[in-house]
C-alpha cells in the first residue's frame, strides 16, 4: 500500500514494538508516514487553536485606532491584503494576510476571565447542571481519526486554564485531551543567543532500562487487570481510568510517538518559529496535524495587561508573529494549509480607554478573533468598530456565530447533535449562530 499511515495494522505495530523497532529513534519513519498523510487524497481536516490566555489587547494588534487618544503608540502597517492594516509588531502575519481573516466585531457580555474563557472555548455560556465539552473535544469527535495511534485532541501548555474549559464534558473520556507541557512556565527571551525554550514532552514515553519483552509483559498484565476492574466496577470513573491507560499504551507502542519530538526539525526552521515555547509549540502543532491529529491547541499567557500594557503587548506580539506567521508559511509549504484551520483568540479584548497605569482593562464589548487557513477566505477584515474602539458599528458577531462559521470551514454541519449525560440533545454550535458567508469558501 502506498500510504504508510494506513498500511500497518495495530497488530503489526505491536510486533514491531516487541522487537524494539518502535522508539525514539524512528524519526525517519515518522517523516515518511507524515508525507504519506499529506498526500492522502482522503485527508481529513484539522484545527489548531492558538489561545491567548488573559485577554489580549486586540485593539493594539488587529484593529488599531491611529490618531485617536485610545490608539496608543503602535503604528499600523500594510499587509499583503489591500486595505487591511495591522500592528507593526506583526510583520510575518502581515505578509501572509491573504490566508488570514480578522473578525473585528466580536462582542459578548462576559467580562470575567473564567466565564469568558468557558464561553469562547466551548461556544456556550456556563450552566451549573451541565458540563459542555470544549471545542477541542467536539472537533476531535467530529473529525476523529481512528487510523492513527495518536490522540485526537492534544492540549499544550494548559497551565493557567480552568480545567472545565478543556475537558470532554458529557462526550466522555474518549475525547478528553492529552495534556502535554502543563509543567512548563514562562517564555525565553527572544534573542539570538537565548537557548531554545523547553519543549513539551510526554514523560516516560520511551521507557529506559527495560527490555521490550519486559515492557510488553508488564503492559499486557496491566491491561488485563484494568479490563477485569472495569467489568467488576462499571461507571464513568473506572472507564476514564482505563481509557487513559489504553491511550498511553497505544501511543507508547507506536512509531507515531516521534511526532512529539522536534530533534530532527531543521535548525533554520526552529529559529524561524522562535526560541520561545510558543514558537516551538506551534512547530509541534504542525507535526501533530501532519501526523493526523484532528485538534491541537496551545496557550500563550500574560495578556492580563492592566498595567504597562504596551511593553507587554509589544513583546507578546513579537512572539505571536513568529509562531503564528511561521506556522502559516510552514503549513502552506507542506501542502497542509488547505486542510488545517487556525483559530487565534482569547477570552475578551481590552478597554479602548487607557487607564492610569498605562494599561487596559477587561473589555468584552468589542474585540477581534482571527481565522486562517483551511476553509477560510483570507485577505479581509470583517466587521468594524467605532473610531474610538468603544463599540461595534458594523456586523456585530456573537461567539455562537464564530463557532458556527468555524464548523463550516471545517466541513462539518453545525446542526449536528450530541446527547448529554442527562439525555438532552445539544447542538455542536449554539442555536442562533449564523455562518459568516464572506469568511468561508
Amino acid at each position: 500500500m502506498s500510504n504508510l499511515r494506513y498500511a500497518l495494522s495495530r497488530r503489526d505495530m505491536l510486533k514491531l514494538a516487541s522487537v524494539g523497532f518502535v522508539g525514539a529513534s524512528t524519526s525517519g519513519w515518522f517523516e515518511s508516514m507524515a508525507r504519506a498523510a499529506v498526500n492522502n487524497p482522503q485527508r481529513r481536516r484539522s484545527c489548531i487553536l492558538l489561545w491567548m490566555n488573559g485577554g489580549p489587547a486586540t485593539i493594539d494588534m488587529w484593529d488599531l485606532k491611529p490618531g485617536h487618544a485610545n490608539g496608543g503608540p503602535f503604528r499600523e502597517i500594510a499587509t499583503a491584503a489591500p486595505g487591511v492594516r495591522i500592528s507593526e509588531h506583526l510583520p510575518i502575519v502581515a505578509r501572509n494576510m491573504n490566508d488570514v481573516a480578522i473578525i473585528r466585531s466580536v462582542t459578548t457580555r462576559e467580562g470575567d476571565h473564567g466565564r469568558a474563557s468557558y464561553l469562547l472555548r466551548t461556544g456556550y455560556v456556563p450552566q451549573p447542571a451541565l458540563q459542555y465539552p470544549s471545542l477541542g473535544a467536539l472537533i476531535a469527535k467530529e473529525l476523529v481519526n481512528d487510523q492513527t495511534p495518536l490522540p485526537n485532541y492534544v492540549s499544550l501548555y494548559s497551565r493557567g486554564l480552568q480545567p472545565d474549559t478543556y475537558t470532554a464534558g458529557y462526550l466522555g473520556p474518549r475525547y478528553a485531551p492529552l495534556v502535554v507541557g502543563d509543567n512548563i512556565q514562562g517564555n525565553n527571551p527572544q534573542n539570538p543567543d537565548a537557548p531554545f525554550a523547553q519543549t513539551p514532552r510526554i514523560p516516560n514515553l520511551f521507557p529506559e532500562g527495560v527490555s521490550a519483552a519486559q515492557a510488553d509483559a508488564r503492559v499486557d498484565l496491566l491491561i488485563d487487570m484494568e479490563r477485569e476492574f472495569v467489568e467488576r466496577n462499571p461507571g464513568l470513573s473506572p472507564q476514564s481510568h482505563s481509557t487513559a491507560y489504553e491511550r498511553a499504551v497505544r501511543l507508547m507502542r507506536s512509531a507515531a510517538a516521534s511526532a512529539f519530538t522536534l530533534d530532527n526539525e531543521p535548525m533554520r526552521l526552529r529559529e524561524q518559529y522562535g526560541r520561545h515555547q510558543f514558537g516551538q509549540g506551534c512547530l509541534l502543532a504542525r507535526r501533530l496535524v501532519e501526523a493526523g491529529v484532528p485538534f491541537v491547541e496551545l496557550s500563550l499567557g500574560n495578556w492580563d495587561t492592566h498595567n504597562q500594557n504596551f511593553p507587554q503587548v509589544r513583546s507578546l506580539s513579537n512572539i505571536v508573529d513568529m509562531g503564528f506567521g511561521t506556522l502559516i508559511e510552514d503549513l502552506r509549504d507542506r501542502g497542509l494549509l488547505e486542510t488545517t484551520t487556525i483559530v487565534w483568540m482569547g477570552e475578551f479584548g481590552r478597554t479602548p480607554r487607557i487607564n492610569g497605569g498605562s494599561g487596559r482593562d477587561h473589555w468584552p464589548n468589542s474585540f477581534s478573533v482571527v481565522l486562517a487557513g483551511g476553509g477560510i477566505q483570507g485577505g479581509q477584515a470583517y466587521g468594524q468598530t467605532s473610531a474610538d474602539g468603544q463599540a461595534v458599528v458594523s456586523s456585530p458577531t456573537e461567539i455562537k456565530t464564530v463557532v458556527t462559521t468555524l464548523w463550516r470551514a471545517l466541513g462539518v454541519d453545525h446542526n449536528r447533535l450530541n446527547v448529554s449525560n442527562i439525555g438532552r440533545p445539544i447542538r455542536i454550535a449554539d442555536a442562533g449562530g449564523a455562518v459568516i458567508g464572506d469568511l468561508v469558501r
